[in-house]
């Protein structure tokens, strides 16, 4: 062992190392993103569920009812309802997680100790149908409105997945986060590649167009993703018993919206990237805030307002609300529509930036 030879060879490491900015932000990047998502930003306590309330009973009691409800801070009301279908309706369209439920003979039940309140809960969501069971046995006395205590049971009634099983939640969402991680790494190598075997010389002798090029390189890929979702669909189905309640070319419309959304999201990562080492680098820094987010592992709600604003710029958060909202609660893509559009409007602009980046030359 010659330790002359070793001290150069690990010094002209060290000056790589430096020389390559990304490898080198990566080294403090990912300690630093991990430690704030789950400091900062991830939080397995509820708070601030969007409700919404069919008081049919309007009396001083109910109300009184409703205010201690809200003040224990796990729910938020963002509308009200006359009848209970209307609260089912904004379950189905995923408007809201739950619904609360007064009947009109509010008193005479609370005075008889019989069951008072209703309470619906979205399902498809287990951290939801938690909160939702902590907020039933949370004591309201009822006290800023009468001296009389507020009786329970409060009944909890979990619509789309009452079993709790937990394939029925991770299914769905799976699907996109195997498309997130497939379709980004796929592509974000994909014009790297190129110049790396030496075939973008043939390409620039070419009468390709950039956005013909680009578009190109999309779609054999699109294929290779709506092959991926359907086996796990098919293997969700034949193993866990996942149902899929609302329309199959919803579900794939859905899918495909995904797919073309993080293939384009990979072609910009393709533009800037200088090999595929950095390809990849530049995919961790996506999919690891995808993941942690998005809402497949943590509650949505429980994070902060400022970390909820940057996942809506995730196309993974946007998937997760259709995948979920079509397959367990029976919606429609069109009752789903601002999910929709903001994918729409994601694959638009990431197309566009890429195509403008992207130069059929060498240096």
């Amino acid at each position: 062992m010659n330790w002359q030879r070793l001290w150069a060879v690990m010094l002209k490491e060290v000056r790589q190392l430096r020389r390559d900015r990304l490898t080198f932000a990566m080294i403090i990047g990912i300690p630093v993103v991990q430690l704030v998502l789950f400091g900062y930003a991830i939080n397995t306590n509820l708070r601030g569920l969007p409700a919404a309330v069919a008081d049919q009973a309007n009396t001083a009691g109910s109300r009184a009812f409703v205010m201690d409800l809200l003040a224990t801070g796990v729910v938020t009301t963002v509308g009200r309802a006359d009848t209970p279908q209307e609260l089912m309706d904004d379950l189905r369209r995923g408007e809201i997680d739950i619904g609360i439920v007064i009947p009109p003979d509010f008193e005479r039940r609370r005075l008889d100790g019989r069951e008072t309140v209703q309470v619906l809960v979205d399902g498809s969501d287990n951290a939801v149908q938690s909160a939702a069971a902590q907020l039933a046995s949370m004591p309201v006395d009822g006290s800023s409105a009468n001296p009389l205590k507020v009786q329970r049971p409060v009944s909890v009634v979990a619509f789309y997945n009452p079993e709790r099983r937990s394939q029925v939640n991770v299914v769905p969402g799976l699907i996109g986060v195997i498309l997130t991680m497939t379709m980004i790494l796929f592509t974000a190598v994909a014009i790297v590649r190129e110049r790396e075997r030496g075939n973008m010389e043939l390409l620039i002798a070419t009468p390709l167009a950039s956005s013909e090029l680009m578009i190109g390189k999309v779609l054999p890929y699109v294929v290779i993703g709506l092959v991926q979702a359907t086996s796990v669909l098919l293997l969700g189905l034949l193993l866990f018993d996942v149902p899929v309640n609302g329309s199959l070319l919803d579900v794939y419309l859905a899918i495909t919206l995904l797919i073309v959304a993080n293939l384009a999201l990979g072609l910009l990562i393709s533009t800037a990237a200088k090999s595929q080492f950095q390809a990849m680098q530049m995919m961790v820094f996506i999919f690891l805030p995808s993941i942690l987010l998005s809402g497949f592992m943590f509650p949505f709600a429980g994070m902060p307002r400022l970390a909820q604003w940057f996942a809506e710029l995730l196309p993974l958060t946007h998937f997760l609300r259709l995948i979920r909202g079509v397959m367990l609660r029976g919606a429609s893509l069109w009752e789903l529509w601002p999910d929709m559009l903001a994918l729409l409007a994601f694959i638009m602009v990431m197309m566009t930036v890429a195509i403008l980046r992207f130069r059929k030359r060498l240096d």
